[in-house]
């Protein structure tokens, strides 16, 4: 028998075999169906990530509503909650070893700006601020220790202080200096309810 008859039978019994395996053509999905579930994988991805933003800048945003104000933090930073309380947050760059300090005060002897501001300045190098009116300070400061400080106080009109403090390495001040800046402007004060008891402030905690 030549080579040509044994191929014939092995490639009929091939293509029998290989017909069993196929399943009917209406089990398959069509492409319709395909073409709606990768719409709605794709839709429930955006709206985690949508989800995971949105939980991202809600926790960026502290709001301490018994002391009246409110502040945006920086991307990335984690809060300190052994040096936070009702009254204030620290979160920080503990890598690079920059920090903000916001903390509300009652501001004992109803001093004005001009005497806190000289009280805090005392002892440090190369101070330079600004008042705006009588009842905010923005600010520049070294500590003598090799941080910049930067500073942003405002009275409120019951007499007491909200203070923020953005330190960072002097040598890093190119990168810092611009994300201090827009963390100590976002800073907000609002008159707090007149029910409002000290407490923990909202997204007091967490990172």
């Amino acid at each position: 028998m030549n080579r040509f008859s044994l191929a014939l039978p092995l490639a009929l019994s091939l293509s029998l075999a290989a017909c069993g395996r196929q399943e009917p053509v209406s089990d398959l999905p069509s492409s319709e169906e395909l073409a709606n579930a990768a719409n709605a994988a794709a839709a429930e991805a955006l709206e985690n990530v949508s989800r995971d933003e949105t939980e991202a800048e809600e926790n960026r945003n502290y709001v301490n509503t018994a002391r009246g104000y409110s502040i945006t933090l920086p991307e990335g930073w984690v809060r300190d909650a052994s040096a936070s309380n009702q009254d204030g947050v620290v979160s920080e760059d503990a890598g690079a070893g920059a920090d903000i300090r916001v903390f509300w005060s009652k501001n004992e002897g109803d001093k004005d700006l001009q005497e806190i501001v000289a009280g805090m300045t005392q002892g440090s190098e190369a101070v330079d601020g600004d008042f705006i009116g009588d009842n905010e300070y923005r600010g520049t400061a070294n500590d003598g220790e090799g941080n910049s400080v930067a500073v942003r106080l405002i009275r409120k009109p019951d007499g007491s202080l909200i203070t923020a403090t953005f330190v960072f390495p002097e040598m890093l001040s190119e990168q810092y200096l611009a994300i201090g800046q827009k963390t100590l402007d976002s800073l907000r004060v609002f008159n707090a309810p007149a029910t409002a008891e000290p407490a923990t402030a909202a997204n007091a905690s967490g990172t």
